[in-house]
């Protein structure tokens, strides 16, 4: 089926039938949607899954999305259906035991972490992740992935950085030999996340995870306290992993 261009009103009532159990209207924007999730499916060919196994399973995202997209949003109907359209394949891949964290990696985790109460003592104040990676003569990139690899696996793709004037998703800027419209694909999503944060909260992770800043230092910057500045993060990170979850 090819792709039908429908308004803002024929939209809104196809949404609006489907999520009170309208069948037909619902299989309409699935179809209609399909081409979000093929390209979404690109950047995870080669690990050993078949394309329309993961077809299946990122439709499966799309349903949610259109199941629980509020028309109130003044976003995309897109931008907010390719979070989860993502985080549903990436989990698929994790609970099919697809994703193995190496040994390697846990190691630099374990070391990470004595280095880092050792540099909290001596700094005075919790260390970058660049004084983390450059202590154990690693790159930023393999150090949060170390880090995340004995945490949860969302934590790993809600991370962003900055690369070459454009935000990505931390996993992007780890990956190698991605395609053109995946990278698009992604800063579209984290473009809409970050829209959706209140002024001080796209500020902190702004300078937190763009311009590798402490807490202290960004407490500092902005004339609050540490302790608000981490709780103020803490919100930001579940409200991000809420989006595409």
């Amino acid at each position: 089926m090819e792709r039908v261009e429908v308004s803002q009103i024929e939209f809104e009532d196809l949404i609006s039938r489907a999520q009170q159990g309208d069948s037909s209207a619902e299989n309409f924007l699935v179809e209609n949607n399909i081409g979000l999730v093929r390209s979404v499916v690109k950047r995870f060919m080669n690990r050993g899954c078949e394309y329309d196994d993961l077809v299946q399973i990122g439709s499966i995202g799309l349903l949610k999305a259109i199941k629980k997209f509020d028309l109130s949003y003044s976003v995309r109907f897109s931008t907010y259906a390719i979070p989860m359209i993502i985080g549903e394949i990436k989990r698929f891949l994790r609970d099919d035991g697809m994703i193995k964290v190496s040994r390697n990696l846990k190691e630099i985790a374990n070391k990470a972490n004595i280095i880092k109460e050792t540099l909290e003592k001596d700094f005075g104040r919790e260390p970058t992740i660049a004084e983390l990676a450059s202590e154990l003569d690693v790159s930023k990139e393999e150090l949060v992935m170390a880090l995340d690899s004995v945490h949860a696996t969302q934590y790993l793709y809600e991370t962003i950085h900055q690369d070459d004037g454009s935000p990505i998703l931390l996993i992007d800027k780890i990956d190698c030999n991605e395609g053109e419209d995946i990278g698009l694909i992604d800063r579209i999503a984290l473009k809409e996340m970050l829209t959706s944060l209140e002024p001080k909260e796209r500020q902190i992770i702004m300078l937190r995870y763009f311009k590798d800043k402490t807490q202290c230092q960004i407490a500092e910057m902005l004339g609050m306290s540490q302790v608000q500045v981490s709780r103020i993060e803490k919100k930001i990170i579940l409200k991000l992993r809420q989006s595409v979850e």
